[in-house]
């Protein structure tokens, strides 16, 4: 038979307490600091490439949800049609990336940003303006392993509080 000592649990638990008590936190302080996210994150925003898009739309028919929205002119000039209107409805899209996949001109990324919260609904719809791709887009390697090898390693927590230490 086993004899239980009372109180020996809460003795167990203050001595883990104690423990982590006088430890460095292995928290960030967000805002002000931020760690490197993964290479290949689904952040809630998409890249759009205006100039290699031919606005054949297959990635509107691949989004099984229905958040894209793309209306080219009638008339294509040489092999491309026009785009008029580009959107992508953020609120309903579950950023799977099935549009990424089956674009046949790579002409839209997974993009990084994931702070983009909004107080509206009308405001989740980014439009071709919004995701046009420029230099300053931080553009994820989900999909294109070209991308994330020039992207930043991922930073851990766990690498930040060795590197203090």
């Amino acid at each position: 038979m086993k004899l239980d000592y009372y109180g020996l649990g809460i003795a167990k638990g203050l001595m883990v307490t104690l423990k982590h008590l006088f430890r460095r936190p292995v928290t960030v302080q967000y805002p002000e600091q931020t760690l490197n996210t993964s290479r290949r994150i689904r952040g809630n925003e998409l890249v759009w490439n205006e100039e290699k898009c031919t606005g054949c739309s297959t990635c509107a028919k691949a989004c099984h949800i229905g958040a894209i929205s793309i209306v080219t002119a009638p008339n294509p000039e040489g092999d491309k049609y026009p785009v008029e209107k580009y959107e992508i409805d953020t609120g309903y899209c579950i950023m799977c990336g099935m549009c990424v996949e089956v674009c046949p001109f790579e002409a839209l990324y997974m993009g990084a940003g994931y702070e983009k919260a909004q107080y509206r609904r009308g405001d989740l719809v980014q439009s071709k303006e919004v995701m046009k791709y420029t230099s300053e887009k931080y553009v994820s390697g989900y999909f294109y392993p070209e991308f994330a090898a020039q992207l930043p390693l991922q930073t851990l927590l766990l690498e930040k509080i060795t590197e203090e230490e």
